[in-house]
């Protein structure tokens, strides 16, 4: 029998893992080290908009996915921008000239509460846009036996683009979560996620939510 191949088929919990993407302190939190600085008007005219939509849709989202991940036992990971020293000499040369700088056991490089990882899930610090290139993250997935991962975070238009574009091509079935995600602009988003939609399956919470259910 031919085998039918395609990115729209429903997740496999036993063979799944659930990234979150960026999801920090130090840029999805108010008091993050990456506002620091800003007046509230700056501030507010800067990243009204994000921190509106953060925290009134994509992370009450990211936490009702997380759970139902735990509830069927589907892995859950995490990946942060952290540097592996506290200078932040190990950074990527795009990090040092865009001047992100989280030192190593700093509580910027913490995942925000509202999602914070149980003791035994697994946080990898990152480098660069893409976890691919900074972290042994496919090494650790397919270790795992991972073969469909699943993506939220931050920003929809450049670390979580990036991780999908090259979790595609390794070979991973991705599902991205597109109101799990955010970026700066609700434009941004939306031409990010019809950018990427050829290399991965895209589908809103609730959706996934009814899937896993009947899983």
């Amino acid at each position: 029998m031919e085998q039918v191949l395609s990115r729209n088929v429903p997740i496999e919990t036993d063979k799944a893992t659930l990234l979150f993407i960026d999801v920090q302190n130090y840029s999805t939190h108010r008091n993050g080290s990456e506002y620091k600085g800003l007046s509230e008007a700056e501030f507010n005219q800067k990243f009204g908009y994000f921190f509106d939509t953060i925290e009134n849709e994509t992370i009450p989202n990211m936490v009702k996915i997380q759970q139902a991940c735990r509830d069927k036992s589907v892995e859950v990971m995490y990946t942060v921008i952290c540097n592996l020293t506290k200078d932040g000499r190990d950074r990527s040369l795009d990090y040092k000239i865009t001047g992100f700088n989280v030192p190593k056991g700093s509580w910027d490089g913490e995942v925000f509460d509202a999602i914070k990882p149980l003791e035994d899930e697994i946080v990898l610090p990152k480098s660069s846009s893409s976890v691919f290139v900074s972290t042994n993250i496919d090494y650790v997935l397919r270790n795992l036996g991972t073969r469909y991962l699943i993506v939220c975070g931050f920003l929809t238009d450049q670390c979580v683009e990036s991780a999908i574009r090259d979790a595609c091509d390794l070979g991973y079935l991705v599902t991205m979560v597109t109101d799990a995600c955010a970026t700066q602009s609700q434009e941004r988003h939306d031409k990010s996620v019809s950018c990427i939609k050829g290399y991965c399956r895209q589908i809103t919470t609730d959706d996934f939510l009814k899937e896993l259910s009947g899983l």
